[in-house]
């Protein structure tokens, strides 16, 4: 199999030089682009508080596909699984109930050292981390609230959550040498008609001000905010709306995140980076594919997908976009939903290195749409699954499919032993 490989490279780099695309080149700045992966596909974003409480703030998990983690070794083991079927760089992104600790912790007094194993594991895996407070699925959020919460002592607790995670965080990005993302996102809002829309974002707005209020180095951490459209229970409000946090973001000078599934359904993130990206320093990117409504299913090697990864190539974005993934799928192997949507991103990356974006800039500013449009319908066809095979390969990953059956061995020989 090496040997066709091999042969089909050689082919794809002189059909790709043709039209002046230097392969080697795009395969050395994807190296160089990492994927944020998320933990909470590998245990349904249960986390390991050990409160045994349910998923609220509009999150599901559906499925009961067998051998989730329970703990943060097995949540470790299925990543390094995951991992090692994925060519090129790699983050991991953590949400605050993913702590080690030996009781008992409130949300509001977690500290770096509950996250030590994290950090001693990513050092070992050569990995950055990113990192989310968890205002969701908590006692002080059962009312809908969290950061925009009309009772001080409520709202002050959701503060002080955040104001430890960015702690945590620049921990993270401190003891790693690469800058921890951090992402707020909060659920707040109303099932039915809302009379004072204006005054949880008076809230929120200060809320914010007082978690941000402490100055911390930007070469380790990094603060984002997320908005969203809905969610189950917020169905005719949300406090933290597209406008809000952009806003927010543009006058506090914040990262903006982007998240494929908190726009109305007929909305695309890939057309927004290019006019967020003039008013926020940084975008942060929630790569996912809704269903119909925020589902956040697998993400394929879909039209989105792939103009999310060639909006950050044509722009040449790269340092200041970052990449993360966001979905739960407990319906299927979960270590394979974590390779499918994580390889397809890269696929996209990929794909959109080889374009002959200057060529096709060209065309576009002397007016020959005709050319634009013919040259990027030739281009489709050309064999970038060829490029993509030799990373894969340069990688010492699997090729193709082979991956599947790694993941299959490692279902029966470790997912199946799991109870619950």
């Amino acid at each position: 199999m090496s040997q066709s490989i091999e042969q089909a490279w050689l082919l794809a780099k002189q059909r790709f030089a043709d039209i002046n695309v230097n392969v080697e080149g795009a395969l050395e700045l994807l190296d160089t682009l990492p994927v944020s992966m998320h933990c909470w596909q590998g245990d349904d974003v249960a986390g390991f508080e050990n409160t045994g409480g349910s998923l609220t703030g509009g999150i599901q998990a559906t499925g009961n596909y067998p051998g989730k983690a329970h703990n943060a070794q097995e949540l470790r083991a299925d990543l390094e699984q995951a991992f090692s079927l994925i060519p090129g760089p790699k983050r991991l992104n953590l949400h605050a109930i993913y702590l080690e600790a030996d009781g008992k912790v409130e949300r509001n007094e977690i500290e770096p050292q509950h996250f030590a194993r994290w950090v001693s594991w990513a050092r070992e895996q050569r990995l950055g981390l990113d990192f989310n407070p968890t205002c969701f699925s908590h006692p002080l959020s059962a009312d809908g609230f969290t950061l925009s919460h009309a009772d001080d002592g409520i709202r002050q607790f959701w503060i002080e959550h955040c104001q430890a995670s960015r702690r945590v965080s620049a921990y993270f990005g401190r003891e790693l040498g690469t800058p921890s993302v951090m992402n707020i996102w909060i659920p707040d809002g109303m099932k039915d008609l809302t009379i004072d829309r204006l005054a949880p974002r008076q809230r929120l707005l200060e809320a914010l001000d007082a978690v941000m209020a402490e100055k911390l180095d930007r070469n380790h951490h990094i603060d984002a905010v997320e908005s969203k459209l809905f969610g189950i229970g917020a169905e005719s409000y949300t406090v933290g709306s597209s406008e809000f946090y952009l806003g927010y973001a543009t006058s506090r000078g914040t990262a903006l995140c982007l998240d494929a599934g908190h726009f109305h359904p007929t909305e695309v993130i890939s057309d927004k980076i290019s006019s967020a990206i003039l008013f926020v320093p940084r975008l942060l990117l929630h790569v996912s594919r809704p269903v119909r409504w925020d589902s956040d299913h697998v993400v394929l090697l879909d039209d989105e997908t792939q103009a999310i990864a060639t909006e950050i190539v044509r722009q040449k974005l790269f340092n200041r976009v970052h990449i993360g993934l966001d979905f739960f799928d407990a319906s299927i192997n979960r270590i394979a939903a974590w390779v499918i949507g994580t390889r397809n991103m890269k696929k996209a990356l990929l794909r959109a290195l080889l374009e002959p974006t200057e060529q096709l800039r060209q065309l576009e500013q002397h007016g020959d749409y005709t050319a634009r449009l013919a040259l990027l319908e030739e281009q489709k066809s050309l064999p970038w699954q060829a490029v993509w095979d030799k990373y894969c390969q340069l990688h010492n990953v699997p090729v193709g499919g082979d991956w599947l059956q790694a993941v299959r061995e490692y279902e029966t020989s470790i997912l199946k032993t799991r109870k619950g």
